[in-house]
């Protein structure tokens, strides 16, 4: 069908305002779980669990509460109390038939943390964790202990099941307590909680508030074979972070024999920020892998934000300024990277009213954060370098060593990417970038040499370096090790990365910044890059740990009117955009994209290519479950079909349109 067909007189499939179809709030949080929890998978369940604690934790820290208890029962439902001061249960006045409670499990974007009269600081603030909880969950059960009175409400995927019962008088019980149970039609009939990182999300959260003591409780039934999980356990860590961190560390050498931590209110406000506070712990230790933790409002921020920037900024400028005063010249050439490399660090911080990046809440996005968390930690860090001469000199020194290996490695970069250049000038492959430095330069790995040809004239020559592959990569998982030696996609692909494979890999060698894989939105683009992400998960593990590997979003649709063009990245998207019209005069020409190489140089540019325009996925290892990440890779691409068979059984049916 030719694009303007699609706008002939078609009286069976006319396109009409019935044609809209408005969601309850409920049923498009089902329909669409990803918009706020991130997904369906492992974490995107256990997520829900954080939600709830979240609001107890809010309670705490607002001073109304000194518990909180996690409990996962025998049947996997899950129940967080505290002894807060109860949801509110009277009438709504603005919808005087339903209770307060009712309002924030059925209601998105409702709650009481917008004005900021109820809670000075907290980690709910979209008005959406306790009714996305109750919308995705079968069974959902609220009871408030308030005013010396006991009430209660059952709900299922997001839709009242009783009344708000009265259940008479409580004299020693305050607070509010939420069970729950996932359901199975969003997560799949083998989704349960695992109580080993419901242990860890709880104890977590001790260390972010020292007021708060919290308690866990697991059935004995809920443990599987070889999960030593305590069934019981009480946390409260008086000195916070630093507790935490000397949890982290133990066993490992340190350059300082007690962290530099601290605790401080923000010397100044900001708009309607009246109070805030910065906690901090950081080490150093030649024998640990690098981390940085982050949180805002008790809220996990794995994606950093500006918090984390303005922690590191301190840092380096403070150890800058010690090099400069002990009359280290060497110092002055540190950068973060050095700062950042062996350092352990947990930064958290409690503002009023922060902004996040989407509603999983995985990044701060609120700009003065970064210079209160600067101001706060850097005169901290001055004096305690000046206090600690011993352990200054000891961090300094390991800084500058780091500084002068990585400009070692750099200059002998630049010699190895002239020599890599030369051996990997073959027909059809690598096309490098003139940038001689790793730092800014991307490879995009891309298929076959019709995409190759786009993509080499929509990219930049200064940075951006393609390779298109012929065909798909070998699975490398369960391929003997000689079989991967004489493969020739992946000896191009090593060789223009500049790296080994396996225990000859070594990430400092990799002459790219980014390793972008670009594939055609299809069921074979989407089998190539699985390959390319076996290849690299097993064979160049620390480029995904590191933030190397990135997945190119090319959109399906163009859709053009006169001289506007948008760009779609699926049919939802396209439906909206026609919906709402694109602002132009004339009929809408719709072109789908089926694959890379029918996409013109600018279009590519402009949406997959272009850093200031493009969308970039970051592929991630989840950290609170590395184990079944490698369960799940060797389930879907390993030797064993019946393993696979039993996936696709469990979780075909999520799959709502297939393109084939």
């Amino acid at each position: 069908m030719a694009p303007n067909d699609l706008f002939k007189d078609e009286p069976e499939k006319s396109y009409d305002a019935s044609s809209i179809q408005v969601l309850e709030d409920m049923e498009h949080v089902r329909l669409r779980p990803g918009m706020y929890i991130g997904g369906t998978d492992d974490r995107a369940l256990h997520h829900m669990v954080a939600e709830i604690i979240d609001n107890s934790m809010d309670e705490a820290v607002a001073g109304h509460a000194n518990w909180i208890e996690v409990e996962l029962h025998a049947n996997f439902h899950v129940t967080i109390r505290d002894n807060g001061r109860g949801i509110p249960t009277d009438m709504h006045p603005k919808f005087p038939e339903k209770s307060a409670l009712e309002i924030i499990f059925c209601t998105l974007n409702a709650g009481g943390k917008f004005s900021g009269d109820s809670y000075e600081t907290s980690g709910g603030l979209h008005g959406v964790g306790s009714s996305v909880v109750n919308a995705l969950s079968d069974h959902v059960r609220v009871e408030v202990a308030r005013n010396r009175e006991l009430f209660a409400m059952d709900f299922s995927r997001g839709i009242p099941q009783t009344k708000l019962e009265n259940l008479g008088s409580t004299q020693n019980r305050r607070g509010t307590t939420v069970t729950f149970h996932p359901d199975p039609e969003i997560f799949g009939a083998s989704a349960k909680f695992k109580p080993k990182r419901l242990y860890d999300m709880a104890k977590s959260k001790a260390y972010l508030f020292s007021g708060v003591e919290i308690r866990w409780k697991c059935a004995p039934e809920c443990l599987g074979s070889g999960d030593e999980t305590p069934l019981t356990d009480t946390f409260h860590f008086p000195n916070g972070l630093a507790d935490y961190l000397s949890q982290r560390l133990e066993g490992a050498n340190t350059y300082s024999d007690q962290p530099f931590a601290g605790k401080v209110q923000f010397a100044e406000k900001f708009g309607n920020n009246e109070i805030g506070n910065v906690e901090w712990a950081i080490n150093w230790t030649p024998s640990r892998d690098a981390f940085t933790q982050s949180y805002c409002n008790t809220v996990p921020t794995p994606e950093g934000g500006t918090h984390e920037s303005g922690f590191w900024s301190a840092i380096l400028k403070g150890i800058k300024a010690y090099g400069e005063l002990v009359n280290n010249k060497k110092a002055a050439q540190i950068t973060r990277d050095d700062v950042m490399g062996g350092g352990c660090a947990l930064v958290s911080v409690f503002i009023r009213e922060p902004k996040f990046v989407g509603q999983t809440k995985d990044r701060l996005a609120t700009v003065e954060a970064t210079r209160l968390v600067e101001n706060s930690v850097r005169d901290h860090f001055d004096n305690w370098l000046a206090a600690n001469n011993k352990f200054a000199g000891a961090i300094l020194d390991y800084m500058v060593l780091k500084a002068e290996e990585r400009l070692r490695r750099r200059q002998e970069k630049e010699t190895a990417r002239k020599s890599a250049t030369k051996k990997l000038r073959l027909p059809g492959k690598l096309t490098d970038c003139s940038n001689s430095a790793r730092e800014g330069t991307e490879l995009f790995i891309v298929e076959g040499d019709s995409a190759g040809g786009s993509a080499k004239m929509a990219r930049d020559r200064k940075t951006q370096a393609l390779l298109p592959l012929r065909g798909k990569i070998l699975n490398v998982l369960g391929a003997a090790s000689n079989k991967m030696a004489t493969n020739n996609e992946i000896n191009d692909l090593c060789q223009a990365l500049g790296v080994g494979m396996g225990t000859k890999f070594n990430v400092e060698d990799l002459r790219y910044e980014k390793v972008i894989i670009m594939t055609d939105a299809d069921v074979d683009g989407a089998h190539i890059a699985s390959l390319l992400m076996t290849f690299f998960f097993t064979q160049m593990r620390p480029l995904i740990d590191q933030g190397h590997l990135y997945m190119a979003c090319p959109p399906l649709f163009r859709l053009t009117q006169g001289s506007r063009r948008v760009y779609c990245m699926d049919d939802q998207e396209k439906d909206e955009m026609l919906a709402k019209g694109l602002g132009g005069r004339g009929k809408i020409d719709i072109s789908r994209f089926k694959g890379l190489g029918e996409m013109d140089a600018k279009d590519l540019k402009e949406t997959t290519m272009k850093p200031e325009t493009r969308q970039l996925i970051r592929i991630t290892i989840d950290e609170d479950e590395p184990g079944e990440t490698d369960k799940l890779v060797d389930q879907l691409m390993g030797k064993k079909p019946e393993l696979r068979f039993q996936y696709i059984q469990e979780n075909a049916k999520f799959v709502e349109e297939l393109d084939v």
